[in-house]
Protein backbone atom coordinates (compact mmCIF):
# COMPACT_ATOMS: atom_id res chain seq x y z
CA UNK A 1 0.00 0.00 0.00
CA UNK A 2 2.61 2.42 0.88
CA UNK A 3 4.44 1.70 -2.49
CA UNK A 4 1.10 2.26 -4.30
CA UNK A 5 0.58 5.74 -2.33
CA UNK A 6 4.24 6.95 -3.69
CA UNK A 7 3.65 5.69 -6.96
CA UNK A 8 0.52 7.84 -7.22
CA UNK A 9 1.91 11.13 -5.94
CA UNK A 10 5.07 11.06 -8.26
CA UNK A 11 4.79 12.79 -11.33
CA UNK A 12 5.42 9.66 -13.33
CA UNK A 13 2.66 7.56 -12.09
CA UNK A 14 0.26 10.55 -11.96
CA UNK A 15 -2.64 9.74 -14.18
CA UNK A 16 -2.05 10.93 -17.77
CA UNK A 17 2.02 11.05 -17.50
CA UNK A 18 3.57 9.39 -20.64
CA UNK A 19 6.88 10.26 -21.97
CA UNK A 20 5.98 11.56 -26.03
CA UNK A 21 7.09 9.00 -28.23
CA UNK A 22 10.57 9.78 -29.91
CA UNK A 23 11.16 12.27 -27.39
CA UNK A 24 13.81 11.57 -23.96
CA UNK A 25 12.32 12.66 -20.68
CA UNK A 26 14.66 13.14 -17.89
CA UNK A 27 12.85 14.90 -14.64
CA UNK A 28 11.13 17.93 -16.05
CA UNK A 29 12.89 18.30 -19.56
CA UNK A 30 11.38 17.10 -22.64
CA UNK A 31 13.96 16.50 -25.32
CA UNK A 32 12.44 16.39 -28.75
CA UNK A 33 15.20 17.40 -31.11
CA UNK A 34 16.05 15.80 -34.65
CA UNK A 35 12.97 13.07 -33.91
CA UNK A 36 11.76 14.39 -37.24
CA UNK A 37 8.54 15.67 -35.72
CA UNK A 38 6.19 17.68 -38.19
CA UNK A 39 3.60 18.65 -35.31
CA UNK A 40 3.99 19.24 -31.21
CA UNK A 41 3.74 15.91 -29.91
CA UNK A 42 0.77 15.59 -27.27
CA UNK A 43 0.00 15.56 -24.78
CA UNK A 44 2.49 17.62 -23.09
CA UNK A 45 3.00 16.37 -18.60
CA UNK A 46 1.90 19.32 -17.18
CA UNK A 47 4.78 19.61 -15.27
CA UNK A 48 7.68 20.49 -18.15
CA UNK A 49 9.60 22.70 -17.32
CA UNK A 50 11.95 22.85 -20.66
CA UNK A 51 10.73 21.36 -24.43
CA UNK A 52 13.41 20.99 -27.00
CA UNK A 53 11.78 21.12 -30.28
CA UNK A 54 14.60 22.39 -32.17
CA UNK A 55 15.92 20.38 -35.67
CA UNK A 56 12.31 19.11 -37.22
CA UNK A 57 10.01 20.42 -39.50
CA UNK A 58 7.36 22.22 -37.42
CA UNK A 59 6.44 24.64 -39.85
CA UNK A 60 3.58 26.16 -38.26
CA UNK A 61 2.92 26.89 -34.44
CA UNK A 62 -0.88 26.74 -33.93
CA UNK A 63 -2.97 28.41 -30.68
CA UNK A 64 -3.74 24.42 -29.93
CA UNK A 65 -0.37 23.22 -30.14
CA UNK A 66 -0.64 23.53 -26.20
CA UNK A 67 -4.12 22.47 -25.62
CA UNK A 68 -3.55 21.92 -22.03
CA UNK A 69 -1.98 25.06 -19.59
CA UNK A 70 1.57 24.59 -18.84
CA UNK A 71 2.27 26.40 -15.87
CA UNK A 72 5.92 25.52 -15.62
CA UNK A 73 7.06 25.52 -18.73
CA UNK A 74 10.04 28.57 -18.46
CA UNK A 75 12.39 27.28 -21.61
CA UNK A 76 11.04 26.49 -25.37
CA UNK A 77 13.27 26.21 -28.09
CA UNK A 78 12.09 25.90 -31.72
CA UNK A 79 15.28 26.08 -33.04
CA UNK A 80 15.49 24.81 -37.12
CA UNK A 81 12.71 23.86 -38.13
CA UNK A 82 11.61 25.44 -40.92
CA UNK A 83 9.19 27.54 -39.03
CA UNK A 84 7.21 30.03 -41.18
CA UNK A 85 4.01 30.94 -39.25
CA UNK A 86 3.45 31.85 -35.40
CA UNK A 87 -0.38 32.39 -34.53
CA UNK A 88 -0.94 35.45 -32.04
CA UNK A 89 -2.35 32.61 -29.59
CA UNK A 90 0.35 30.35 -29.81
CA UNK A 91 1.69 31.43 -26.04
CA UNK A 92 -1.54 31.85 -24.41
CA UNK A 93 -0.90 28.49 -22.27
CA UNK A 94 2.70 29.39 -21.48
CA UNK A 95 2.53 32.49 -19.20
CA UNK A 96 5.80 31.62 -17.27
CA UNK A 97 7.75 31.52 -20.62
CA UNK A 98 11.05 32.87 -19.78
CA UNK A 99 13.50 31.61 -22.84
CA UNK A 100 12.13 31.60 -26.33
CA UNK A 101 14.10 30.18 -28.96
CA UNK A 102 12.66 31.08 -32.90
CA UNK A 103 16.25 31.32 -34.40
CA UNK A 104 17.03 30.08 -37.71
CA UNK A 105 13.46 29.54 -39.09
CA UNK A 106 11.64 30.95 -42.10
CA UNK A 107 10.08 33.94 -40.29
CA UNK A 108 8.90 37.16 -42.59
CA UNK A 109 6.96 39.66 -40.29
CA UNK A 110 6.50 39.98 -36.69
CA UNK A 111 2.74 40.37 -36.50
CA UNK A 112 0.90 42.42 -34.28
CA UNK A 113 1.16 41.65 -30.05
CA UNK A 114 2.92 38.17 -31.08
CA UNK A 115 4.35 37.90 -27.51
CA UNK A 116 2.13 39.98 -25.79
CA UNK A 117 1.63 36.99 -23.25
CA UNK A 118 4.96 36.36 -22.53
CA UNK A 119 4.98 39.08 -19.49
CA UNK A 120 7.81 37.09 -17.86
CA UNK A 121 9.76 36.31 -20.80
CA UNK A 122 13.62 37.44 -20.18
CA UNK A 123 15.13 36.33 -23.46
CA UNK A 124 13.65 35.81 -27.09
CA UNK A 125 16.08 34.41 -29.87
CA UNK A 126 15.31 35.49 -33.25
CA UNK A 127 18.14 35.70 -35.27
CA UNK A 128 18.85 33.82 -38.72
CA UNK A 129 15.14 34.35 -39.96
CA UNK A 130 13.22 36.16 -43.30
CA UNK A 131 12.27 38.89 -41.02
CA UNK A 132 11.83 42.39 -43.12
CA UNK A 133 8.44 43.91 -41.06
CA UNK A 134 8.63 44.47 -37.14
CA UNK A 135 5.28 45.60 -35.68
CA UNK A 136 5.26 48.32 -32.96
CA UNK A 137 2.75 46.33 -30.99
CA UNK A 138 5.16 43.18 -31.22
CA UNK A 139 6.86 43.43 -28.33
CA UNK A 140 4.18 44.77 -26.21
CA UNK A 141 4.36 43.63 -22.27
CA UNK A 142 7.41 42.46 -22.65
CA UNK A 143 8.51 44.24 -19.04
CA UNK A 144 11.10 41.97 -18.20
CA UNK A 145 12.71 41.14 -21.97
CA UNK A 146 16.32 41.54 -21.25
CA UNK A 147 18.24 40.02 -24.17
CA UNK A 148 16.49 40.80 -27.76
CA UNK A 149 18.46 39.26 -30.94
CA UNK A 150 17.60 40.14 -34.48
CA UNK A 151 20.46 39.28 -35.61
CA UNK A 152 20.93 37.93 -39.50
CA UNK A 153 17.70 38.88 -41.19
CA UNK A 154 16.56 41.71 -43.61
CA UNK A 155 15.02 44.60 -41.19
CA UNK A 156 15.90 47.92 -43.03
CA UNK A 157 14.42 50.36 -40.78
CA UNK A 158 15.87 50.23 -37.16
CA UNK A 159 13.35 49.89 -34.31
CA UNK A 160 14.01 53.23 -32.49
CA UNK A 161 10.77 52.40 -30.50
CA UNK A 162 12.34 49.42 -28.88
CA UNK A 163 14.35 52.07 -27.09
CA UNK A 164 13.39 55.18 -26.56
CA UNK A 165 12.95 56.24 -23.49
CA UNK A 166 12.92 52.93 -21.97
CA UNK A 167 8.75 52.67 -22.06
CA UNK A 168 8.33 49.59 -23.88
CA UNK A 169 11.39 47.49 -23.19
CA UNK A 170 12.25 49.03 -19.49
CA UNK A 171 14.96 46.30 -18.66
CA UNK A 172 16.33 45.97 -22.39
CA UNK A 173 20.13 45.20 -21.71
CA UNK A 174 21.33 43.49 -25.47
CA UNK A 175 19.78 44.06 -28.70
CA UNK A 176 21.33 42.72 -31.83
CA UNK A 177 20.72 44.10 -34.83
CA UNK A 178 23.84 42.75 -36.74
CA UNK A 179 24.26 41.52 -40.24
CA UNK A 180 20.89 43.26 -41.86
CA UNK A 181 20.32 45.82 -43.92
CA UNK A 182 20.06 48.62 -42.27
CA UNK A 183 21.59 51.87 -43.95
CA UNK A 184 21.33 53.92 -41.36
CA UNK A 185 20.76 54.58 -37.68
CA UNK A 186 19.91 57.38 -35.85
CA UNK A 187 23.13 57.56 -34.11
CA UNK A 188 22.38 61.53 -32.05
CA UNK A 189 19.21 59.32 -30.12
CA UNK A 190 21.60 56.30 -29.47
CA UNK A 191 24.37 58.12 -28.14
CA UNK A 192 21.64 59.89 -25.44
CA UNK A 193 21.24 55.85 -24.67
CA UNK A 194 22.75 54.81 -21.37
CA UNK A 195 26.00 53.41 -21.41
CA UNK A 196 24.87 49.58 -20.19
CA UNK A 197 22.50 49.84 -23.39
CA UNK A 198 25.11 50.87 -26.06
CA UNK A 199 27.54 48.48 -24.69
CA UNK A 200 25.31 45.40 -26.09
CA UNK A 201 23.80 47.52 -28.88
CA UNK A 202 25.62 45.27 -31.94
CA UNK A 203 25.47 46.89 -35.71
CA UNK A 204 28.51 45.06 -36.97
CA UNK A 205 27.86 43.77 -40.55
CA UNK A 206 25.13 46.02 -42.25
CA UNK A 207 25.58 48.64 -44.94
CA UNK A 208 25.74 51.38 -43.17
CA UNK A 209 26.20 55.27 -45.25
CA UNK A 210 29.05 56.46 -43.44
CA UNK A 211 28.28 59.45 -41.82
CA UNK A 212 30.39 61.44 -38.45
CA UNK A 213 27.56 61.00 -35.93
CA UNK A 214 28.27 57.68 -36.34
CA UNK A 215 31.89 57.86 -36.45
CA UNK A 216 31.49 59.70 -33.29
CA UNK A 217 28.85 57.53 -31.61
CA UNK A 218 31.13 54.49 -31.97
CA UNK A 219 34.20 56.02 -31.46
CA UNK A 220 32.98 56.97 -28.24
CA UNK A 221 32.20 53.35 -27.52
CA UNK A 222 35.81 52.13 -29.16
CA UNK A 223 37.50 54.43 -26.31
CA UNK A 224 34.88 53.38 -23.31
CA UNK A 225 35.76 49.61 -24.03
CA UNK A 226 32.65 48.62 -24.97
CA UNK A 227 32.10 45.32 -26.31
CA UNK A 228 29.71 45.57 -28.97
CA UNK A 229 32.27 47.85 -30.80
CA UNK A 230 35.74 46.65 -29.25
CA UNK A 231 35.01 43.05 -30.14
CA UNK A 232 33.79 43.67 -33.76
CA UNK A 233 35.27 46.49 -35.01
CA UNK A 234 36.70 45.22 -38.12
CA UNK A 235 33.27 44.20 -39.27
CA UNK A 236 31.92 47.81 -38.21
CA UNK A 237 32.16 49.37 -41.83
CA UNK A 238 29.96 51.43 -44.01
CA UNK A 239 30.05 52.75 -47.32
CA UNK A 240 31.22 56.11 -48.79
CA UNK A 241 29.55 57.08 -51.97
CA UNK A 242 31.93 56.06 -55.14
CA UNK A 243 34.01 53.92 -52.74
CA UNK A 244 34.92 50.26 -54.50
CA UNK A 245 34.32 48.73 -50.86
CA UNK A 246 33.09 49.57 -47.44
CA UNK A 247 35.76 50.78 -45.06
CA UNK A 248 35.79 50.42 -41.45
CA UNK A 249 33.60 53.37 -39.53
CA UNK A 250 36.51 53.60 -37.06
CA UNK A 251 39.19 54.51 -39.96
CA UNK A 252 37.18 57.54 -41.19
CA UNK A 253 38.92 60.04 -38.00
CA UNK A 254 40.46 62.56 -40.76
CA UNK A 255 39.98 60.86 -44.35
CA UNK A 256 38.38 62.20 -47.20
CA UNK A 257 35.44 63.22 -48.01
CA UNK A 258 33.90 63.28 -44.55
CA UNK A 259 37.05 64.25 -42.39
CA UNK A 260 35.63 63.45 -39.61
CA UNK A 261 37.06 64.21 -36.00
CA UNK A 262 37.18 62.71 -33.34
CA UNK A 263 34.73 64.11 -30.19
CA UNK A 264 35.82 65.07 -27.02
CA UNK A 265 33.66 63.02 -24.15
CA UNK A 266 32.27 63.97 -20.77
CA UNK A 267 33.62 67.58 -21.64
CA UNK A 268 30.54 70.30 -20.50
CA UNK A 269 30.53 73.84 -20.81
CA UNK A 270 28.49 76.05 -18.14
CA UNK A 271 28.73 79.85 -17.00
CA UNK A 272 29.12 81.46 -13.73
CA UNK A 273 25.53 81.08 -11.54
CA UNK A 274 24.51 78.55 -13.62
CA UNK A 275 23.40 74.97 -12.40
CA UNK A 276 24.27 72.17 -13.96
CA UNK A 277 24.06 67.71 -13.91
CA UNK A 278 26.90 65.59 -14.25
CA UNK A 279 25.81 62.57 -15.49
CA UNK A 280 27.55 58.95 -14.30
CA UNK A 281 27.03 57.21 -17.53
CA UNK A 282 28.58 53.72 -16.31
CA UNK A 283 28.17 50.73 -18.10
CA UNK A 284 27.07 48.68 -15.52
CA UNK A 285 23.72 47.52 -14.54
CA UNK A 286 22.67 47.25 -11.05
CA UNK A 287 25.47 49.59 -9.41
CA UNK A 288 25.69 48.60 -5.51
CA UNK A 289 27.23 51.90 -4.74
CA UNK A 290 28.96 55.26 -6.28
CA UNK A 291 30.31 58.36 -5.20
CA UNK A 292 31.57 61.74 -6.81
CA UNK A 293 35.36 63.28 -6.39
CA UNK A 294 35.15 66.93 -6.90
CA UNK A 295 38.63 68.65 -8.97
CA UNK A 296 39.72 69.65 -4.83
CA UNK A 297 40.18 65.97 -4.06
CA UNK A 298 36.82 66.00 -1.74
CA UNK A 299 34.82 63.13 -1.79
CA UNK A 300 30.71 63.75 -2.53
CA UNK A 301 28.86 61.79 -1.04
CA UNK A 302 25.32 63.84 -0.48
CA UNK A 303 24.29 66.91 -0.26
CA UNK A 304 27.27 69.82 0.32
CA UNK A 305 27.98 73.23 0.17
CA UNK A 306 24.52 74.83 1.54
CA UNK A 307 23.05 72.74 -1.26
CA UNK A 308 25.21 73.74 -3.79
CA UNK A 309 26.51 70.27 -4.46
CA UNK A 310 23.72 67.45 -4.35
CA UNK A 311 23.75 63.92 -5.37
CA UNK A 312 20.96 62.60 -7.14
CA UNK A 313 19.48 59.62 -6.87
CA UNK A 314 20.01 58.37 -10.17
CA UNK A 315 23.75 59.30 -9.60
CA UNK A 316 24.17 61.81 -11.23
CA UNK A 317 25.94 65.18 -9.47
CA UNK A 318 23.69 68.81 -9.77
CA UNK A 319 26.13 71.88 -9.02
CA UNK A 320 24.37 74.75 -8.42
CA UNK A 321 24.85 78.47 -8.87
CA UNK A 322 28.63 78.34 -10.49
CA UNK A 323 31.57 79.76 -9.32
CA UNK A 324 35.13 79.77 -11.21
CA UNK A 325 36.72 77.60 -8.52
CA UNK A 326 33.99 74.75 -9.24
CA UNK A 327 35.79 74.52 -13.03
CA UNK A 328 37.71 71.31 -13.27
CA UNK A 329 37.67 67.29 -13.59
CA UNK A 330 35.08 65.40 -11.87
CA UNK A 331 35.49 61.50 -11.32
CA UNK A 332 32.67 59.04 -10.69
CA UNK A 333 33.30 55.96 -8.90
CA UNK A 334 31.34 53.13 -9.75
CA UNK A 335 31.35 49.62 -8.01
CA UNK A 336 29.49 47.44 -10.24
CA UNK A 337 28.49 43.71 -9.89
CA UNK A 338 31.62 42.55 -11.47
CA UNK A 339 33.94 45.00 -11.74
CA UNK A 340 34.62 48.46 -10.82
CA UNK A 341 34.42 52.03 -12.92
CA UNK A 342 35.84 55.26 -12.55
CA UNK A 343 33.97 57.92 -15.46
CA UNK A 344 35.91 61.56 -15.72
CA UNK A 345 33.89 64.62 -16.76
CA UNK A 346 35.59 68.02 -17.18
CA UNK A 347 33.58 70.96 -16.52
CA UNK A 348 34.03 74.60 -17.85
CA UNK A 349 33.31 77.07 -16.19
CA UNK A 350 32.91 80.44 -18.37
CA UNK A 351 32.91 83.91 -17.24
CA UNK A 352 29.50 85.09 -18.77
CA UNK A 353 30.91 88.95 -19.73
CA UNK A 354 33.50 87.30 -22.25
CA UNK A 355 31.47 83.57 -23.11
CA UNK A 356 28.27 83.70 -21.58
CA UNK A 357 24.63 84.33 -23.47
CA UNK A 358 24.44 87.14 -21.93
CA UNK A 359 27.86 88.69 -23.38
CA UNK A 360 26.06 89.64 -26.66
CA UNK A 361 23.07 92.09 -24.75
CA UNK A 362 25.71 93.69 -22.46
CA UNK A 363 27.81 94.76 -25.36
CA UNK A 364 25.08 95.93 -27.53
CA UNK A 365 23.66 98.06 -24.72
CA UNK A 366 27.04 99.88 -24.04
CA UNK A 367 27.33 100.11 -27.55
CA UNK A 368 23.96 101.82 -28.01
CA UNK A 369 24.17 103.89 -24.85
CA UNK A 370 27.85 105.28 -26.40
CA UNK A 371 26.40 105.93 -29.72
CA UNK A 372 23.36 108.08 -27.94
CA UNK A 373 26.20 109.85 -25.32
CA UNK A 374 28.35 110.90 -28.61
CA UNK A 375 25.36 112.37 -30.21
CA UNK A 376 24.33 114.13 -27.14
CA UNK A 377 27.78 115.84 -26.85
CA UNK A 378 28.07 116.80 -30.40
CA UNK A 379 24.79 118.89 -30.22
CA UNK A 380 25.45 120.51 -26.92
CA UNK A 381 28.57 121.43 -28.53
CA UNK A 382 27.42 122.90 -31.94
CA UNK A 383 24.28 124.45 -29.93
CA UNK A 384 24.21 125.11 -26.45
CA UNK A 385 27.65 126.85 -26.36
CA UNK A 386 27.56 130.28 -25.00
CA UNK A 387 27.82 132.95 -27.30
CA UNK A 388 31.15 135.15 -26.66
CA UNK A 389 30.14 138.05 -29.09
CA UNK A 390 27.59 139.81 -27.30
CA UNK A 391 29.66 142.65 -27.75
CA UNK A 392 29.50 142.35 -31.61
CA UNK A 393 25.70 142.62 -32.03
CA UNK A 394 25.55 146.14 -32.52
CA UNK A 395 28.25 145.98 -35.60
CA UNK A 396 27.60 144.45 -38.67
CA UNK A 397 29.88 141.81 -39.19
CA UNK A 398 31.17 140.90 -42.40
CA UNK A 399 30.65 138.01 -44.35
CA UNK A 400 33.11 135.36 -43.85
CA UNK A 401 34.85 134.58 -46.99
CA UNK A 402 32.96 131.58 -49.52
CA UNK A 403 36.05 129.53 -49.75
CA UNK A 404 36.98 129.53 -45.99
CA UNK A 405 37.88 126.28 -44.39
CA UNK A 406 34.75 124.54 -43.30
CA UNK A 407 36.70 123.93 -40.27
CA UNK A 408 37.14 127.58 -39.54
CA UNK A 409 33.88 127.92 -37.84
CA UNK A 410 33.87 124.57 -35.91
CA UNK A 411 37.75 123.72 -35.06
CA UNK A 412 39.25 127.12 -34.60
CA UNK A 413 38.74 128.50 -31.21
CA UNK A 414 36.16 131.66 -30.45
CA UNK A 415 38.89 134.43 -30.10
CA UNK A 416 38.39 136.53 -27.03
CA UNK A 417 37.01 140.35 -26.91
CA UNK A 418 37.77 142.85 -25.09
CA UNK A 419 34.47 144.39 -23.73
CA UNK A 420 33.10 147.78 -24.43
CA UNK A 421 35.15 148.56 -27.58
CA UNK A 422 32.51 148.20 -29.72
CA UNK A 423 35.32 147.08 -32.42
CA UNK A 424 34.29 144.14 -34.86
CA UNK A 425 35.17 140.63 -33.18
CA UNK A 426 37.63 140.07 -36.67
CA UNK A 427 39.61 142.85 -35.72
CA UNK A 428 41.14 140.45 -32.81
CA UNK A 429 41.99 137.37 -34.98
CA UNK A 430 45.06 138.48 -36.11
CA UNK A 431 46.41 140.45 -33.11
CA UNK A 432 48.23 137.54 -32.14
CA UNK A 433 50.59 135.80 -34.27
CA UNK A 434 51.68 132.88 -31.96
CA UNK A 435 48.07 131.67 -31.48
CA UNK A 436 47.33 128.34 -33.51
CA UNK A 437 44.28 126.66 -33.03
CA UNK A 438 42.65 125.60 -29.60
CA UNK A 439 44.44 128.79 -28.44
CA UNK A 440 47.83 126.83 -28.40
CA UNK A 441 51.03 128.58 -29.61
CA UNK A 442 51.81 127.66 -33.05
CA UNK A 443 55.85 128.38 -33.55
CA UNK A 444 55.56 128.78 -37.51
CA UNK A 445 52.19 130.28 -37.53
CA UNK A 446 50.11 132.26 -40.33
CA UNK A 447 51.51 135.98 -40.47
CA UNK A 448 48.70 138.18 -40.29
CA UNK A 449 46.02 138.74 -42.77
CA UNK A 450 45.89 142.33 -45.11
CA UNK A 451 42.40 143.66 -44.66
CA UNK A 452 39.44 143.13 -47.30
CA UNK A 453 39.21 145.71 -49.80
CA UNK A 454 36.05 144.42 -51.99
CA UNK A 455 34.75 141.31 -53.36
CA UNK A 456 37.84 140.11 -55.54
CA UNK A 457 40.01 140.66 -52.70
CA UNK A 458 43.14 138.44 -52.10
CA UNK A 459 42.75 134.95 -50.46
CA UNK A 460 43.47 133.97 -46.85
CA UNK A 461 47.04 132.30 -46.52
CA UNK A 462 46.40 129.18 -45.86
CA UNK A 463 48.12 127.65 -42.91
CA UNK A 464 50.11 124.52 -43.95
CA UNK A 465 49.19 123.17 -40.52
CA UNK A 466 45.84 123.53 -40.44
CA UNK A 467 42.83 121.44 -41.91
CA UNK A 468 41.23 123.55 -44.22
CA UNK A 469 44.24 123.01 -46.71
CA UNK A 470 42.68 119.61 -47.63
CA UNK A 471 39.47 121.15 -48.76
CA UNK A 472 41.17 124.21 -50.38
CA UNK A 473 39.57 124.30 -54.14
CA UNK A 474 43.44 124.56 -55.85
CA UNK A 475 42.63 121.56 -58.84
CA UNK A 476 44.80 118.28 -57.96
CA UNK A 477 46.87 116.81 -60.84
CA UNK A 478 46.98 113.15 -60.75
Amino acid sequence: SLLLVLSLLSPRGSAGWSCPPRCVCASNLLSCSQANLSTVPAPLPRFTAVLDLSHNNVTRLRADWAPARLPHLHALLLSHNGLAFVSTEAFTHVPRLRHLDLSSNRLRTLDENLFSDLGELEVLLLYNNEITTVDRTAFENLGRLRKLYLGQNRIARFPLELLREGTRLPQLALLDLSANRLRAVPAGELQALPAWLRDRLYLHNNPLACDCLLFQLLDRGHRRHLSAVVDFQDELRCVLPGAPAPVKILALAGQQPLNCSKAQEAVLEAHLGDSVTLGCDSRWQGVRSRHWVTPGGERVLGDGGNGSVVLLANGSLQLRALRPEDAGTYACWVAGPLLNETLYVELLVHNFTLHGPHDTLNTAYTTLVGCILSVVLVLIYLYLTPCRCCCCRGTEKPPAPRDDSINSSVLSTTPNHAGGTGEPCGSHIASSAGTGQNGRFKGGGSPPLPARQGPKAQRKVSDPDSVSSVFSDTPIVV
